[in-house]
């Protein structure tokens, strides 16, 4: 048995004692017993309410042999497609079958299968008839009601009625599986299941429900595309703990998804209680041979200080998955963490990073979200910060000086997102002080997402204004304090709202501000997303106000070449992107013009405007084309949710 780690198989097992688990975990990862990944966290959850958990990581699913030599669970099969939807694992944006997969031993494609979950869910109930299948994790969460799946350009029913499961656990997952867990313990049947907060499940009848939401049925978006903007809406009016309703979809006549009221916020003791479990912080040892789980290395070193986003960003789907009331562990938790990474023999003295979906949050937006729900009718931050927002850096300043005070810590980072609006709206700027002398690794990387107003406007993201006076206070600071720090703006190509004049007027922006991004990001329509609804509706789901939305595969080539018109090889559709916007201006020798008339050829040094450049931020650096930087889909399992950089 190779100690400390959930069993992977009979040998494991045995040396457990065990003749039988109580659940079979099955997952699309490879197995990393860290609290970033949602097999090791449901598992050791359930370790301590004394069950049995075995793991079955990365099954053949064209071998049913492999799903049986631990034998039959007792209570039931848990399925998890893994940290990202298994879709966006295996394309990019131009659908195109990526080449590594770093949720698998060594990076090899191809351990998993497309639609994970579903896949999984369906052997498990085949093998297994009369066991009950529970699905979770980011795939099943935000594909639990009517979606559109962008890498089939197709339209697709609940995963619930496409695999079979008995429940779906909607977001994080650790209060519903205790009950879940709890009912099956005591012999319930599926239907007992059916009353559990945060699931979702399959019926034939609706009797007994009170006051439902219905959505617009499977038959009805099909029939009309804005019936998934309208669906959207709903769901999102509907997503808050405290007030939201029962949600009703029809999939087929006589077939219904319901999805139960939203589960509570954690407390402080009990998000203690789940990162305070005995993680060996590790790959399984069975995977060394491989090269290990490059996952891990994103976070080996970071603590999760908190989770929930009421950024709520268009094209991110966290607050779907997270809930947009955060929930933050006690500092006495977070130093518990750091203390124990110094123990461990490759630790350098460095954490990466303390944060969460957004680090700078850690406390609800206001006093009135944690007994009254976050608002349905506005957001916390948008388009403008919320008279009632409560930004105060206090605590994480605090922290932070905790956490660098720890023998054997050198520094401190933070990485995760930091939404620099919310920083701004915090009248004292201690923050940004502690953060410019010691949290920033010599670059800050912060997302503006775009700096035209009608796609800032769909996006949910304050305006370039907005940003820009950050840059100026962050450039102010570290003058102040003599360092040389850098920020990296990232931006996405191709956004819903986003015309070639927009993209233009990116280029031009970027020409101003000294940037050459070396690499960039087209917008990934992942299921769950505001954005994704406008993407396959045409309108947005908030306003309902029709969007243009570029899907033309040339023009968002085109978008995505604007971002680097100074690279030879997009002269062409750079000048054509010019030429069909009305910029021929833009085409000549001039200071202010983006390429020169008689073809590609060396670059001339621009002028850089606006203060956004000068020492800060100058650094050509981008970011690749894969979930490492897309948020829709969420880089985990939505468990962390958290990027590498500022929002």
């Amino acid at each position: 048995m190779t100690q400390n780690f959930l069993p992977v198989c009979r040998e494991d097992m045995e040396a457990r004692g065990w003749e039988q688990a109580d659940f079979l975990f099955v997952s699309g990862d490879a197995y990393v017993d860290h609290p970033s990944f949602a097999p090791a966290v449901i598992g050791r959850v359930l370790e301590a309410e004394g069950y049995k958990v075995a793991i079955l990581a990365q099954p053949d699913w064209h071998d049913p042999s492999a799903w049986t030599a631990m034998g039959k669970p007792r209570l039931g099969v848990l399925v998890c497609g893994g940290n990202l939807d298994s879709m966006l694992c295996h394309y990019t944006a131009a659908r195109k079958p990526r080449t590594v997969d770093k949720y698998t031993p060594g990076g090899v494609m191809g351990r998993r299968p497309d639609h994970a979950t579903a896949v999984y869910a369906r052997i498990a109930k085949q093998i297994w008839p009369d066991l009950p299948v529970v699905i979770g994790g980011i795939e099943a969460s935000l594909r639990r009601f009517v979606h559109y799946d962008y890498w089939e350009d197709a339209l697709r029913p609940s995963i619930l009625a496409d695999c079979g499961a008995d429940l779906l656990i909607c977001g994080m997952g650790e209060t519903a599986i205790k009950e879940v867990a709890a009912y099956l313990a005591g012999g319930a049947s599926g239907d007992d299941l059916h009353y559990i907060r945060g699931t979702a499940y399959v019926t034939d009848r609706l009797d007994g429900i009170e006051d439902p939401v219905l959505l617009p049925s499977f038959a009805a978006i099909r029939q009309d595309k804005v019936g998934l903007a309208r669906a959207y809406h709903l769901q999102n009016l509907n997503f808050d703990p405290f007030y939201g309703k029962t949600l009703v979809q029809e999939m087929a006549p006589g077939q219904y998804v319901v999805q139960n009221h939203a589960v509570l916020p954690l407390t402080e003791a009990e998000m203690d209680a789940i990162y305070d479990l005995p993680y060996t912080r590790q790959w399984h040892p069975m995977y060394d041979s491989a090269g290990g789980v490059s996952a891990l290395e994103e976070v080996k070193f970071s603590i999760v200080s908190c989770r929930g986003c009421f950024g709520s960003c268009s094209f991110c789907a966290i607050h779907a998955h997270q809930g947009r009331i955060i929930q933050a562990r006690s500092h006495a938790s977070i130093l518990r963490e750091a203390k124990e990474l110094t123990t461990l023999p490759d630790f350098k003295g460095y954490i990466n990073d303390v944060g969460g979906p957004t680090a700078n949050f850690r406390h609800p937006a206001c006093r009135k979200q944690l007994t009254q729900g976050a608002c349905s009718f506005r957001q916390c931050l948008f388009p403008e910060p919320c008279p009632n927002l409560d930004a105060d850096h206090s605590d994480y300043v605090v922290l932070l000086r905790e956490l660098r005070a720890l023998p054997g810590v050198k520094k401190v980072f933070i990485r995760s997102g930091i939404r620099y609006d919310y920083l701004l709206a915090d009248k004292k700027r201690e923050f940004l002080d502690e953060l410019c002398r010691y949290h920033v690794s010599g670059q800050l990387k912060v997302a503006p997402e775009h700096i035209a107003p009608p796609v800032l406007k769909r996006m949910g993201k304050p305006g370039k204004e907005v940003y820009l006076r950050f840059v100026r206070e962050f450039q102010k600071k570290n003058r102040e304090i003599g360092k040389e720090q850098y920020l990296v703006p990232y931006f996405i190509s191709s956004h819903p709202g986003c015309t070639l004049r927009n993209a233009v007027e990116l280029s031009e922006f970027l020409r101003d501000t000294g940037r050459r991004p070396e690499q960039v990001q087209d917008f990934i329509p992942t299921p769950g997303s505001a954005s994704t609804a406008m993407y396959y509706a045409g309108v947005d789901p908030y306003t309902m106000e029709k969007v243009y939305v570029t899907r033309n595969p040339h023009e968002k080539a085109m978008q995505r070449a604007l971002m680097q018109y100074t690279n030879p090889r997009n002269y062409r559709l750079v000048a054509e992107a010019l030429r069909q916007a009305g910029r021929e201006d833009l085409i000549g020798h001039g200071q202010q013009c983006l390429i020169a008339p008689e073809g590609p050829g060396p670059v001339r040094p621009r002028s850089r405007g606006n203060g956004a450049s000068a020492k800060v931020g100058t650094r050509p650096v981008g970011r690749p084309d894969g979930p490492a930087g897309t948020r829709g889909g969420s880089r985990r399992d939505g468990r962390v949710g958290k990027g590498k950089r500022s929002k």
